[in-house]
């Protein structure tokens, strides 16, 4: 098989995705203390566990498993929060990939609703669909997790369904616990009107601003 997960730099008009190091750990310590409220459900590190955090992920990304990234704001040239390419899947016989999954995402409370997770996650699908080819990508999150489901639906995402006890539980106080996961796609066939959508919102905010 071919096919290396490297995830390239991918910048539009409001962030940069930005291959994740420690070079953004001081950054994404400030981001990460801003306002906690809204990481209920999602593996958010603390400030003094950014380290060990990007050392994670980093070594998920040795396993060709993962593709982190750090999202940083263009307008204030600092790393805002994360999200990756994770679990690339091949089920053809020709070294294509098939299906990708964008997850381990969060962002400081400030970035929120500012157009940011709209441009990543456009970035993020027009490279998966129009350079790597794939069929589909994913997105699952906590079921309980009514802001990322709602975060997820804006994108054009499909829900397909929960899947009952299906990973580990990233919410606080539930280690050792297992999850339901509300699992979403895009398909290749939805991907125009997919992107259309997320530029429009995109290009509203720049307009807005």
């Amino acid at each position: 098989m071919t096919f290396t997960l490297e995830g390239p730099v991918l910048e539009g008009a409001l962030v940069r995705l930005e291959p994740l190091g420690r070079r953004h750990a001081a950054d994404l310590a400030v981001a990460a203390e801003e306002d906690r409220g809204s990481y209920e459900f999602t593996w958010v590190p603390r400030a003094d566990e950014v380290g060990a955090y990007i050392d994670a992920q980093l070594a998920r990304a040795a396993t060709g498993r993962l593709a982190p990234y750090a999202q940083v704001s263009l307008a204030s040239g600092r790393a805002v929060g994360a999200t990756s390419y994770w679990e690339p899947r091949f089920w053809r016989t020709d070294d294509r990939l098939d299906a990708i999954e964008v997850g381990f995402t969060w962002l400081a409370r400030s970035a929120q609703g500012t157009g940011v997770n709209a441009e990543a996650k456009l970035l993020l699908f027009q490279h998966a669909f129009e350079e790597w080819g794939v069929a589909r990508v994913d997105l699952k999150t906590d079921a309980r997790n009514r802001r990322s489901r709602a975060a997820i639906e804006r994108t054009g995402a499909r829900f397909e369904g929960v899947l009952r006890n299906w990973s580990r539980s990233w919410a606080p106080g539930e280690d050792g616990r297992l999850r339901d996961s509300a699992i979403y796609s895009i398909t290749a066939a939805e991907w125009p009107e997919c992107r259309k959508r997320l530029e429009e919102r995109v290009g509203g905010i720049l307009d807005a601003g």
